[in-house]
């Protein structure tokens, strides 16, 4: 299953300085999947580079949702950050959109997509 990573105090400081040792490393863009909402949005504070999260929050710089998820065409447990868009779709087109204005508006990943 999934596990969420940077809940302890140790690991999440932990994870900041490996974030901000990566982009002095020369990291284009950080990807967070299952941390914590509050500390994905103080590694996108201190960072100057993209923070991109999938379980990760709302304050990230961008959000990525694997397309099965997007569709409800995965096998297996569904991951708690992800959300249904062809349930309120007529086409595969038409739920990709829906993901693309839901991150644009803010409106995903909402609360019960992320972790404390």
């Amino acid at each position: 299953g999934y596990r969420v990573q940077g809940r302890e105090t140790e690991m999440a400081e932990k994870m900041v300085a490996d974030a901000l040792t990566l982009q002095q490393a020369g990291a284009d863009l950080m990807l967070l999947e299952c941390v914590p909402e509050s500390l994905a949005a103080r590694i996108t504070a201190v960072l100057d580079i993209p923070v991109i999260g999938i379980g990760a929050g709302p304050d990230c710089d961008g959000q990525i949702l694997v397309l099965y998820d997007i569709l409800d065409i995965s096998l297996g447990m569904r991951p708690r950050f992800s959300k249904n868009f062809m349930e309120a779709s007529d086409s595969i087109e038409g739920a990709i959109s829906h993901f693309v204005s839901a991150v644009k508006e803010k409106t995903f990943p909402a609360a019960e997509h992320a972790f404390s």
